[in-house]
């Protein structure tokens, strides 16, 4: 291991050791390393969907309220592909380690998250202690009706993958029947329905107000789309935190008193459990 990345190591465990709370900041690097598909970038979205390559979409051509209204079956072919995938994947180890970590600590951790892929629930987080800032694949919403957000658990996929296309009866709202559509949002999304991210957020500042001295560990969250770094800047500015920054690409942090490791989240989070330790 290079010094320098010893050095960095050791100063972010020192963080650690000193932090009286845990925010835990992940973007989509933070699901890499159990094996979900990168969409950064249309070549990384075309390779999981190639069927949408064939048809020259965007990620944000299909990730559309629109597409849902004139090209329903397209759309849940998408997500519903999506959700079985979100249900299958075993999240890795490093989730098991910043769980460690919580329970060490006055306040326990905390998670705010850019990702709709309920990782963090799977790995034993409690849904209470997270933020889901762009909402969730496993909740639905009605494309008609003021219906609440409902559970996508007893939501049967049945998807043509290689088309990426909904087979069989469409999701439907159970109280109106019309549409059902995942409450994400979404790009250009007029019609998301934020309650449950309104609720966890709220949640999440009253931690905040009690902590003194908050570590955030933002795990893969790039500048392309930066609403996990803006919060966890937040963090640092209102509530006197520091940042440890994990990201294989945009590294850099803002200011000496904080650390920057050039890594995966699951190598970064394995190398700084073994310099807790130490």
């Amino acid at each position: 291991m290079p010094e320098s990345q010893a050095h960095a190591l050791a100063r972010a465990a020192e963080l650690l050791a000193q932090a009286d709370g845990l925010i835990v900041t992940a973007g989509a690097g933070m699901g890499v390393d159990s094996g979900l598909p990168d969409f950064r970038g249309s070549a990384g979205f075309w390779r999981a969907y190639p069927a949408l390559q064939q048809a020259g979409l965007a990620f944000e051509d299909v990730a559309s309220p629109h597409t849902f209204t004139h090209e329903p079956r397209l759309a849940w072919g998408f997500y519903g592909h999506r959700l079985q995938l979100y249900r299958s994947t075993v999240p890795h180890a490093g989730f098991q380690v910043l769980q460690r970590w919580g329970a060490r600590l006055q306040h326990g951790a905390w998670v705010f998250t850019s990702n709709v892929d309920g990782q963090f629930q799977k790995a034993g987080f409690a849904p209470r202690r997270l933020a889901e800032c762009h909402g969730s694949i496993h909740w639905l919403q009605c494309t008609e009706c003021e219906a609440l957000p409902w559970p996508a658990d007893a939501l049967a996929v049945n998807v043509d993958e290689a088309r990426c296309r909904w087979l069989g009866p469409l999701p439907s709202c159970p109280h109106c029947g019309a549409l059902a559509r995942p409450n994400i949002l979404m790009f250009g999304d007029g019609a998301w329905r934020e309650e449950r991210t309104q609720a966890q957020l709220g949640a999440l500042q009253q931690a905040l107000a009690g902590m003194r001295r908050p570590v955030v560990v933002e795990l893969g969250a790039g500048s392309a789309i930066p609403s996990v770094r803006h919060f966890g800047h937040r963090v640092l500015l209102e509530h006197d935190g520091r940042l440890v920054r994990i990201n294989p690409r945009e590294s850099a942090v803002p200011s000496a008193l904080d650390v920057g490791l050039p890594m995966g989240a699951a190598a970064a989070l394995a190398d700084l459990d073994a310099a807790l330790q130490t």
